[in-house]
């Protein structure tokens, strides 16, 4: 069994409070778009999980999210069998693209039909939020507004076709420094979430893009001031909208025309700004096939 670990961007993040536990209170819209890992899964008769990368310095022991979601319904379920995993990456690792926790949403999704356990989607989501904030939305997928810490989900009218411009600059920035660099208390202006779900509705993205705003960027690009050049680069080249996704580095741009899409991205290509550059689509799983 093949299956497509799609990446997600943050079209709108506010971070509202940090709670007793550690943990910070989030509004995030959440986005699913074509850009994806692949996870290859196959029964054995001897028993336990074995699991390759196409990355060596990616784990693959009981540190891989993908080898942990295996485990933890493998174990509920008693399954004697065993299961060999191969991960491709293709999503950048540590990019604010949930690529880990769409890794472990696949492989929840992969053990539940080879073994035939019967989950629907609500109940891998309930066992994925064990794994991480991310992962019940990567099961899910779509266009959704997630709080909480990111596992209370509530689906979204599908957002107008659009594409997305995809730049992640030669660093990596871990959740923990971007918590590390907000400071709450000196955030002037939030995302109007409320606002964007209205357009959404409405299905008007120019007014939704208006409003993209990520509180971590002022933190992380006064660290990484090549965040806020990828961003003035789409822009110049046609994008509506360009943000950093999540806890960064990576920065999207949103364009409504195809060939402004594939110009930009080969400038950005040329440029020495970005590492990687991918354009996709947005990605909607109640208008279209998994295999389109």
């Amino acid at each position: 069994m093949r299956l497509r670990a799609m990446a997600k961007i943050n079209l709108g993040l506010d971070v509202i409070r940090k709670r007793e536990d550690g943990y910070h209170e989030v509004r995030m819209i959440m986005q699913t778009i074509r850009m994806y890992d692949t996870l290859d899964i196959r029964r054995k008769q001897a028993p336990g999980i074995s699991l390759t990368v196409n990355l060596p310095y990616i784990p693959c022991d009981e540190r891989n999210l993908v080898y942990k979601a295996a485990k933890l319904l493998m174990e509920e379920f008693q399954i004697q069998e065993g299961i060999s995993m191969k991960l491709t990456k293709a999503i950048p690792v540590a990019a604010g693209m949930a690529g880990g926790s769409s890794d472990a949403a696949a492989a929840l999704v992969g053990v539940n039909r080879l073994f035939r356990l019967g989950l629907n989607q609500k109940e891998l989501m309930e066992r994925a939020v064990k794994i991480g904030a991310d992962v019940p939305y990567c099961v899910m997928r779509g266009t959704a507004l997630a709080e909480g810490i990111g596992e209370k989900l509530t689906p979204l009218s599908p957002l107008p076709n659009c594409y997305v411009l995809v730049g992640k600059p030669g660093i990596s920035v871990s959740t923990k420094t971007a918590y590390e660099n907000l400071k709450l208390d000196e955030i002037n202006k939030h995302p109007d979430i409320d606002g964007m779900i209205r357009d959404i509705q409405k299905g008007d993205l120019h007014s939704m893009t208006e409003k993209m705003e990520n509180v971590f960027e002022p933190g992380i690009i006064e660290k990484y001031p090549v965040i806020q050049e990828i961003k003035d680069f789409m822009e110049a080249r046609g994008a509506m909208k360009a943000m950093m996704s999540g806890s960064g580095p990576t920065v999207f741009g949103i364009f409504e025309d195809k060939r402004k899409l594939f110009a930009a991205a080969d400038a950005l290509k040329k440029s020495a700004l970005a590492k990687t550059v991918f354009a996709a689509r947005i990605y909607n799983p109640r208008g279209g096939t998994e295999d389109e």
